[in-house]
């Protein structure tokens, strides 16, 4: 009966986002004890706010679902480290969210200087060992995005003479890239 009566006081002073916040943070205590259950009614309720902050973040849907993963994840295993007294169960996901965006971007980041920037060097230095006429089509092709009329207008030359550095500049690179170790 006492617990009843404290119950009935409890929601009578408290205002709905309070009501809102215990929700969220008996679902994390819940998670703690390991109730699945618990889990997908706050993934239900949490991700509304975090995947639209993910994605303006990584721009990526893909990258985003999976970053949502991750946060959701990690909330599972890290629900016992929840402490109201720190925020509401809504800044932290939020800020699980931010954090593990920004690790995104910074591995996105990581991976286009490691790899892109080698293969782009390699690419460049292959191109240089072609004559500038046949380079000059196969660049505004293949990195302009340009067809072989745009290149024909753009460069004032005949279809035909674009289409014939084409040609032999893609047999040159073809040679080039056989004896290339």
């Amino acid at each position: 009966m006492a617990v009843a009566s404290a119950l009935s006081i409890r929601g009578a002073f408290a205002s709905e986002r309070d009501h809102m916040a215990w929700a969220g943070a008996e679902l994390i205590r819940r998670m703690a004890d390991g109730d699945a259950d618990a889990c997908g009614v706050f993934y239900d309720r949490y991700a509304r706010l975090a995947y639209p902050l993910i994605v303006r973040m990584v721009r990526d849907p893909a990258d985003a679902a999976d970053v949502l993963q991750e946060v959701f994840w990690e909330a599972w295993q890290a629900a016992a480290t929840y402490d109201p007294a720190g925020g509401s169960p809504e800044a932290w996901i939020v800020i699980r969210a931010r954090t593990r965006a920004f690790d995104r971007l910074r591995a996105i980041r990581r991976r286009d200087e490691a790899f892109v920037a080698p293969v782009e060097e390699a690419v460049e230095g292959v191109l240089d060992r072609l004559p500038g006429a046949q380079r000059e089509v196969i660049e505004l092709a293949y990195f302009g995005g340009l067809t072989q009329t745009e290149i024909a207008e753009r460069l004032e030359q005949p279809l035909g003479t674009v289409k014939t550095r084409m040609r032999l500049g893609l047999e040159h690179l073809r040679e080039i890239m056989k004896t290339a170790p």
